[in-house]
């Protein structure tokens, strides 16, 4: 009846849960939430839930859906469910469902994978805009230390042909002489004047 699977803190097990003998007792037009609350009072006994709290059941939409699908006057007389018990939270999902519902379930889930790949998708051409806007900020500073260095060169360049210039001229023009030499050089002139 139940095959079980345990591994550390995760107990994974298959029961197929009766639900006639219990629906059977109530109103016709309560039998599907009888059969839900069944689901749960059979998984609070074998899952070892101490306080037997209902709560603590968890139930797939889908197997909800399952027991609902032909409405509340006629759930399934019985049902095969696949329970996970991490803590004290049960897991619970059906194994079997009818044939709509695993359409539903695949359409489902296939509009999930393409959302999940939209938003993959998404994320990575924001990395590659980021990494693009890096590559763009790191260019412009290597420009701007390029031009850094080119306009420091260009004033040393400046300097250098201003300073030749400033020799140029100074070549061709007269030294100015403090007043101690152009007196000297008055006395020699006039002396050389003289004849001496």
């Amino acid at each position: 009846m139940a095959e079980k699977k345990e591994t550390s803190e995760k107990i994974e097990r298959e029961y197929i849960i009766p639900l006639r003998k219990r629906w059977s007792i109530v109103p016709r037009y309560k039998r599907a939430n009888k059969a839900v609350k069944t689901i749960k009072e059979f998984l609070v006994r074998h899952m070892k839930i101490r306080d037997r709290d209902l709560d603590k059941i968890k139930i797939n939409k889908y197997l909800n859906e399952a027991v609902w699908f032909r409405g509340i006057k006629n759930p399934p007389a019985k049902i095969k469910v696949r329970a996970v018990k991490e803590g004290d939270i049960v897991r619970v999902e059906a194994i079997e469902l009818p044939k709509n519902l695993k359409f539903k379930k695949l359409r489902e889930e296939k509009i999930e994978n393409a959302a999940k790949d939209v938003a993959k998708k998404r994320k990575e051409e924001k990395a590659q805009a980021k990494e693009e806007v890096e590559k763009q900020v790191e260019t412009e500073k290597e420009e701007e230390k390029k031009e850094e260095g080119e306009k420091k060169a260009a004033v040393v360049e400046a300097g250098k042909e201003m300073e030749k210039a400033i020799a140029k001229t100074e070549k061709h023009t007269t030294k100015v002489k403090s007043p101690k030499q152009e007196k000297n050089q008055r006395k020699g002139y006039n002396q050389t004047s003289r004849g001496h």
